[in-house]
């Protein structure tokens, strides 16, 4: 009698076990290792839930303990390879203070992570006969002009979004920052002085990249933010993406911006700038969004991207002399290259294809490597220096 009670009391407590086994995991509470990341599990019907291998579980680790040394406010990361999601995270709040928290399908800014859907889209319209890459910009926009008239005669569509317009770098962000219309800027491109003829010299523009917004909606009769929606975030099944300012009535699940100061870090109000240039930096999205892109970019929506639109964006076609700043904490390497819309890094014998962006109170990365079939995406609302870490840090430990 006394050995059946026994058995009675081990079966009622491993029940006991399982049932705060099963708590612990739906609340999201912080991991034996006492690590304060929350963590988004994938349902297994829809992503992976294979064990993860060592680099991953070793990038997991490193993401969580400098997420909470670095005091950042909110974040979100994802890992694809092999054409499933092998991880998700998202981490701390959408506002501080709010008890808010980001999960899977909040909002970030991606700032000039928003370059690489303007390259891929171009290209896409190219395919279906929009337009030429080697189009003249002149053809598609009366009245265009720059300071010297074979700039203006020769710049091309593709001089556009390679940064290889001949422009002085960053040409106009004053009045992109003022939040000026870009039809207004582009008419005094002329008083702008001029490097190089077009195709020559890599020159960073927000402006210059932009103008495929305008050709686009004047090929297509299509505004640029609908030609997204409908060809890029609806196919995918990028639910919560969109370009522009967010309605925030309608959609109030967006990471606010955070800047420090001498306390730490403040939330501002979600602002709007930059939107005026949609190609160079319009583009909203979440953790669950980046998922769905990162897969499309490493083959694994061929219905949708072809191999032409990905060979296009992941060709190198000017080098980059970047300064050291922007590739720090990447083991030393000298090819870097630009390509539509996207950096292309020679790194450790393999290609990289990589972009970043910072907007004030945000930071997105995303890279991704076609011959290992990898690829990571982040996105945070308290700009420190882990973004900039992060991707470097994720291709050392993988490549290794």
């Amino acid at each position: 009698m006394n050995g059946r009670l026994i058995k009675i009391a081990v079966l009622i407590f491993m029940v006991m076990l399982l049932s705060a086994a099963n708590i612990f995991v739906s609340r999201g509470t912080k991991s034996p290792d006492n690590i304060s990341a929350q963590l988004y599990v994938p349902p297994i019907a829809e992503k992976s839930s294979v064990p993860l291998s060592q680099p991953f579980r070793e990038f997991v680790q490193f993401m969580e303990q400098e997420m909470e040394s670095t005091h950042t406010v909110g974040a979100a990361f994802t890992i694809v390879h092999r054409g499933e999601v092998v991880y998700t995270g998202t981490y701390g709040e959408r506002e501080h203070g709010s008890q808010k928290e980001v999960d899977e399908h909040t909002l970030f800014r991606l700032a000039s992570v928003s370059k690489g859907f303007a390259g891929v889209l171009a290209s896409m319209l190219e395919q279906e006969g929009a337009f030429s890459l080697n189009d003249k910009v002149v053809d598609h926009y009366p009245g265009f002009l720059l300071k010297d008239s074979v700039s203006t005669a020769n710049l091309t569509i593709r001089n556009l979004l390679s940064h290889t317009s001949g422009l002085v770098p960053y040409a106009f962000d004053n009045l992109v920052e003022a939040d000026q219309e870009l039809y207004t800027i582009v008419e005094r491109l002329d008083e702008v002085d001029i490097s190089a003829p077009p195709g020559e010299l890599y020159g960073y523009q927000n402006v210059m990249f932009s103008m495929v917004d305008p050709i686009a909606r004047k090929t297509t009769g299509i505004p640029y933010q609908v030609l997204l929606q409908e060809k890029i975030f609806n196919p995918l099944g990028m639910m919560d993406a969109s370009a522009g300012p967010v309605d925030l009535q309608r959609n109030p699940n967006m990471a606010y911006p955070h800047v420090r100061n001498k306390s730490g870090y403040m939330a501002l109000h979600p602002h709007e700038g930059y939107y005026n240039v949609l190609p160079a930096a319009g583009v909203n999205a979440s953790i669950s969004d980046m998922e769905q892109w990162l897969l499309a970019l490493l083959g694994y929506k061929q219905e949708w991207m072809s191999d032409t639109v990905i060979s296009n964006i992941s060709t190198p076609m000017i080098y980059t002399p970047l300064k050291w700043r922007y590739t720090r904490y990447w083991k030393p390497f000298r090819e870097r290259y630009y390509s539509l819309g996207w950096r292309i890094y020679q790194y450790q014998g393999r290609k990289i294809v990589y972009h970043g962006g910072y907007i004030r109170g945000y930071r997105a990365e995303i890279a991704f490597c076609p011959s290992e079939d990898v690829g990571i995406a982040f996105m945070q609302n308290s700009p420190n220096n882990l973004a900039s870490r992060c991707v470097p840090t994720f291709m050392d430990l993988f490549l290794k």
